[in-house]
């Protein structure tokens, strides 16, 4: 991520300051499956949430934390918690996502994600209980 992302346009009629452009996150090479569908969707957990059970997305998902705070942990990440203004990024296909839920026990947390999963097929797949004792090893220790 750099400076370089910024861009303005020169507008001589203008009477007013220029929008502010601020990059937040930038992925290189995202891994977009073919005949990929783009969906962006507004995620609002309720206060203490426990948010989806363990999935998996057939594509690259990207979010930004509105308001609240979010547990985020990914296969072979450390769980973390993205607060109002981070973003987030997953890689989506065999990467399993283990928790979304809300870090806030009194308030509800919202994001904003853009995923781009292949047309026609649900955007979280379920992650069995037998495929998660046999990918236990690939999930990074728990505090």
């Amino acid at each position: 991520m750099g400076i370089e992302h910024s861009h303005h346009l020169e507008n001589p009629n203008a009477t007013t300051p220029p929008p502010k452009l601020e990059l937040i996150s930038s992925v290189p090479m995202p891994p977009v499956p073919d005949n990929a569908e783009a969906m962006t969707i507004l995620v609002t957990l309720p206060p203490g949430s426990a948010g989806n059970p363990p999935h998996r997305h057939t594509g690259p998902a990207f979010g930004y934390m509105i308001k609240g705070e979010m547990i985020f942990e990914l296969e072979g990440e450390p769980q973390r918690v993205v607060k109002a203004g981070e973003s987030f990024w997953e890689p989506g296909g065999d990467v399993i996502h283990y928790q979304d839920a809300n870090n806030l026990p009194g308030a509800e947390t919202a994001f904003v994600v853009t995923m781009f999963g292949v047309a026609g097929q649900p955007m979280l797949i379920p992650v069995s209980a037998e495929e998660l004792e046999e990918r236990r090893d690939r999930r990074a220790p728990r505090p």
